[in-house]
C-alpha cells in the first residue's frame, strides 16, 4: 500500500532520480572499498621493500 501510494504522490522521473542515485551512492562505496583496499596493499609492499633494503644490519628506531 506504501509503494503504491509513494508512485501515486512522488513523479516517476524522480522515482528514476532517486533510484540512479542510489546506484551511483552504491557504485562509489565499492569503489572507495577499493581504493582503501589498493591502499593497504601499497603500503605494505612498501614496507617490505624498506624491510627488504634494511637487511640484517636493522636497528629498532627510538621513539
Amino acid at each position: 500500500m506504501a509503494k503504491a501510494l509513494f508512485g501515486h504522490v512522488v513523479a516517476p522521473a524522480e522515482l528514476r532520480v532517486a533510484e540512479e542515485n542510489a546506484v551511483l551512492r552504491a557504485k562509489v562505496r565499492r569503489l572507495e572499498q577499493e581504493v582503501a583496499q589498493l591502499r593497504a596493499e601499497r603500503d605494505a609492499r612498501i614496507a617490505h621493500e624498506l624491510l627488504t633494503m634494511a637487511g640484517e644490519n636493522a636497528e629498532p628506531a627510538l621513539a
